[in-house]
């Protein structure tokens, strides 16, 4: 099963993910400022339904790869470190994004959950993070995998869904705050790289 030291890392790591502006917040903060705060967390809902979906999807692929070959496990987690350094390396590089928001149509609460489930899911970028991100912390000495996999990604989606859930509900406040810490977007590239190339780089030395 998984070990406190293990479960700790992890939530340290999705917190300082969360704490990063994102396309799910972006999207989730734009749908309720056209919307309202019932479309903003039916997008937070849409978008934690699709990452659920991509956990399922990554514990029965990885956990099948595990089955057939401990070597192959391996590399998979070696080419996900490898992975998470790039996304690190590339979020270093990024010029600072655009506060503004994008302009999207007005859409129902309903049509804002199916929309966010089905942006989630088409995203591949999403699909690599989860395949990348969630065999770091699965250890298959440990317990069975599938269920290391599964614990740590409703972990992830539970988390995610209480967060972008509260974004949803106290927009207004989270707008006045982001306007007076305007730093946050000029170094959140930064910020977030170094957390991509840390947990990259933890990976690839803790196995050797």
């Amino acid at each position: 099963m998984i070990d406190f030291a293990t479960l700790g890392t992890f939530l340290v790591v999705i917190i300082g993910l969360f704490l990063i502006p994102g396309p799910a917040v972006l999207l989730t903060v734009t749908r309720t400022v056209q919307g309202g705060q019932r479309a903003g967390i039916m997008t937070a809902l849409g978008i934690a339904t699709g990452d659920l979906i991509h956990t399922l999807f990554a514990a029965i692929g990885l956990s099948a790869i595990l089955m057939t070959s401990a070597f192959a496990f391996q590399f998979v987690k070696y080419v996900g470190a490898a992975y998470l350094v790039y996304l690190g390396v590339r979020a270093l590089m990024e010029k600072p994004a655009d506060p503004q928001l994008p302009k999207a149509p007005v859409l129902s609460p309903l049509r804002s959950f199916g929309q966010a489930v089905v942006t989630e899911l088409l995203n591949p970028k999403t699909a690599l993070f989860f395949l990348a991100f969630l065999p770091q912390f699965v250890h298959p000495e440990r317990g069975a995998s599938v269920l290391q996999f599964l614990i740590l990604g409703l972990i992830f989606v539970i988390l995610g869904t209480a967060y972008t859930s509260g974004i949803a509900l106290s927009i207004r406040q989270l707008g006045r705050l982001v306007r007076r810490v305007s730093w946050l977007g000029r170094w959140s590239g930064k910020m977030i790289g170094a957390i991509y190339i840390g947990l990259g780089l933890k990976v690839a030395m803790q196995n050797r």
